[in-house]
């Protein structure tokens, strides 16, 4: 496990560098978590949504009571997260395929491209909390179906699992679905354990529960997330198929640098999706061989769950390809890709057969793997380069809440990505209402931060606020620090 503790310590370093920046929708959370930590508000969801649930929140709320708010405290939590999620897969990947290749997986997801990072770091909301609760689920799973695991505590834990992963986010679907079908295919469940199982459930999805009954028909989750599935601009289905499968499958699996994706690496596209057919071939191929035999043993709940595995991966890649995000922000939105580091292991299972074959075959099919371990370092690399300049924008975002605190400000006004991180960063001693390019109102998550006079307007150097700004107060010389632009308005006393 050295290589999975040099992915930690990878993801520390960056976090002590400001690596990635902070945004607006991680300051959300961090809200969230200030106002838990002060008794203020107990949210079920992502402040102005009605999905999207606040477990990030609830575990980074004790440390930002402490230490006060901070990107840190926010991201303390998911570098353990992380942890607990590579030794869950190379226990699970141990066990439903073999030690070497638990050990090629670890060592694969150790590393860490910018878009890998982000999700995995970011405390925006249902990413970097999504992964372990999935391979935890899978691994109880396992231990259910081959009756290593007997308590009913154990279904309970399985239940209340799958219970909070649908109240936190329902990009696991896929998984969700397998793992259930999977554990009712093993016959398991009795009546009463059944019982245990939706009782944990209804538990870990109160929440969500709650909310629906409570927000009427048109907030529900549901209807939330078919309408969101159904956004977008009506790309056509080539370009939806190059922004999520040519491209968005290389970008979400951390084989690309910050942004861009070279010729080379996108490649790994169609080799990755043949690999999980492949895999998902091998796993019916071996239950049918197992049906016959009549083995109804350990071996056939590996088969199904390489298959769980398998499938769900593809399943996401196909619900990505089908979103119209896919076309429209391919780059932002491969994050919709995050969970493909599950199907790692499946993905890999074709070529690793071949490998400890030991035929005349063996070194081909560990090219690929080897290939892929280089591609992934050489982003890891490219995202090290990068670290400097996150870092000092970082510095840049501190300097402006140090001189908003320093000229009095309590009320500004700023652009999205701009405006939470201040709110959040000064523990809400100056709070930012949110503009857009016109100043007029834009989308402010948490409605109680806005008010339609500001004693200043923050604006990026350069972006298309700052120039608006600057077309309606050509006497006004605004002060310039940390890249942005403070404006005093005119009634700032």
């Amino acid at each position: 496990m050295l290589v999975g503790a040099l992915g930690v310590g990878w993801r520390i370093w960056l976090t002590a560098h400001s690596t990635p920046n902070t945004n607006s929708d991680e300051a959300t959370m961090g809200l969230a978590a200030l106002h838990i930590g002060e008794g203020r508000d107990l949210p079920i969801y992502f402040y102005g949504q009605h999905y999207m649930g606040t477990i990030e929140a609830y575990l980074a709320a004790p440390l930002v009571a402490l230490s006060g708010p901070s990107v840190t405290a926010l991201r303390i939590p998911n570098i353990l997260l992380f942890a607990s999620f590579l030794a869950l897969m190379f226990v699970l990947v141990r066990r439903l395929f073999s030690p070497g290749l638990a050990a090629v997986v670890v060592g694969l997801l150790a590393f860490g491209s910018d878009r890998v990072v982000k999700n995995q770091l970011i405390a925006g909301g249902g990413y970097p909390e999504s992964a372990p609760m999935v391979a935890g689920l899978l691994l109880l799973t396992y231990g259910l179906m081959t009756r290593r695991l007997t308590s009913p505590w154990a279904y309970a834990g399985w239940g209340l699992t799958f219970g909070l992963i649908v109240w936190n986010h329902w990009l696991p679907a896929p998984y969700l679905v397998g793992a259930l079908a999977a554990l009712l295919a093993a016959r398991v469940l009795t009546r009463r354990l059944g019982a245990v199982v939706l009782a944990g459930a209804l538990v870990g999805s109160l929440p969500l529960l709650i909310d629906n009954f409570t927000a009427g028909i048109e907030n529900n989750s549901v209807a939330v997330f078919l309408g969101l599935n159904g956004a977008g601009s009506g790309a056509s289905l080539f370009d939806r198929i190059v922004g999520g499968a040519w491209f968005g499958l290389p970008m979400g699996m951390g084989l690309c640098a910050p942004s861009r994706c070279e010729g080379w690496s996108l490649w790994w596209g169609p080799v990755v999706v043949a690999l999980l057919v492949a895999a998902i071939v091998l796993a019916v191929r071996g239950l049918r061989r197992l049906r016959r035999t009549g083995d109804d043993g350990d071996e056939r709940a590996q088969e199904l769950l390489r298959l769980v595995l398998a499938a769900g991966g593809l399943l996401s890649l196909l619900s990505y390809v089908r979103s119209p995000a896919a076309a429209d922000t391919p780059i932002e939105s491969a994050r919709y890709l995050a969970l493909l580091g599950i199907a790692l292991p499946a993905a890999l299972w074709p070529l690793w057969r071949v490998v400890r074959a030991r035929t005349g075959w063996a070194v081909p099919a560990a090219l690929p793997v080897g290939a892929l371990a280089l591609t992934m370092l050489a982003a890891s690399v490219t995202l090290a380069g990068q670290a400097p300049g996150y870092e000092s924008a970082g510095r840049g975002q501190q300097q402006v809440v140090a001189a908003l605190r320093e000229s009095g400000y309590t009320y500004v006004q700023g652009e999205y990505w701009t405006c939470n991180w201040i709110s959040y960063l000064s523990a809400e001693q100056t709070v930012c209402g949110v503009v857009d390019d016109r100043l007029e109102r834009g989308f402010n998550r948490y409605q109680s931060h806005w008010k339609a006079q500001a004693q200043a307007v923050v604006a990026p150097a350069g972006s298309a606020l700052d120039a608006e700004l600057a077309r309606r107060m050509p006497t006004t010389t605004p002060a310039l620090v940390g890249g942005y632009r403070i404006y005093p308005t005119p009634t700032t006393p």
